[in-house]
């Protein structure tokens, strides 16, 4: 066991001085940087935003739900996930300017303010920046509004109050929007499914069974 141990630390201390990672840690401190990091993430949203959408339509199309995969669907989930990264970049600043510290009632007032104020405006954000691509774009976003808001605000609910808590608790600001769109990769899939569906019935039978 202690064999092991050693030779653990040894394959440790290999890795972090060899070239190859320092590298790797130098290009995470320059995307991370305060200059970059807006950036670092509306690349990181809008990357993970478009795997979401090609995670739906392989499933889709595994089902038989889609006939062939359909490209401009993915770069319109991309665009909207340009969106999403710059509100998130400035969302969290904003909160960690006002609010400050870690303690219990810090992070629970951080919580709620997320979930009653910025899901709304993400929510909104999302739809909004999908109508501009599509045929009569205020007419479109007012149906999906109406139709899909209140599906999607449902399932924020569930999905991330315990996300964010140990966003809040543990992350600095500069990583909690790479941490956000890590957790939503699984949540961007059903809001892709959400947001095609033709049918609203249809998403909101799968969601209560």
């Amino acid at each position: 066991m202690q064999h092991i141990a050693v030779t653990w630390r040894r394959l440790s201390s290999h890795v972090r001085t060899s070239a190859a990672f320092s590298r790797f840690q130098g290009v995470v401190k320059v995307a991370f940087s305060d200059k970059y990091l807006l950036y670092t993430n509306i690349t990181i949203s809008l990357t993970l935003s478009s795997v979401g959408d090609g995670m739906e339509q392989m499933y889709e199309l595994y089902t038989g739900d889609l006939k062939e995969y359909n490209p401009q669907r993915t770069m319109q989930m991309a665009f909207s996930g340009i969106g999403v990264g710059i509100l998130c970049h400035h969302w969290y600043k904003v909160l960690d300017r006002f609010i400050i510290g870690k303690s219990f009632d810090m992070v629970v007032k951080k919580l709620m303010l997320d979930q009653l104020i910025f899901s709304p405006i993400m929510i909104i954000t999302f739809f909004g920046s999908l109508a501009l691509l599509e045929k009569d774009p205020w007419t479109n976003f007012q149906d999906e509004v109406k139709d899909k808001f209140t599906t999607l605000y449902k399932a924020e609910w569930m999905v991330w109050p315990p996300a964010q808590i140990i966003n809040f608790y543990f992350l600095p600001t500069r990583y909690r929007v790479l941490y956000d769109n890590t957790i939503s990769l699984g949540y961007d899939v059903y809001t892709s499914q959400v947001k095609h569906n033709k049918s609203l019935k249809t998403v909101t039978k799968d969601v209560m069974s």
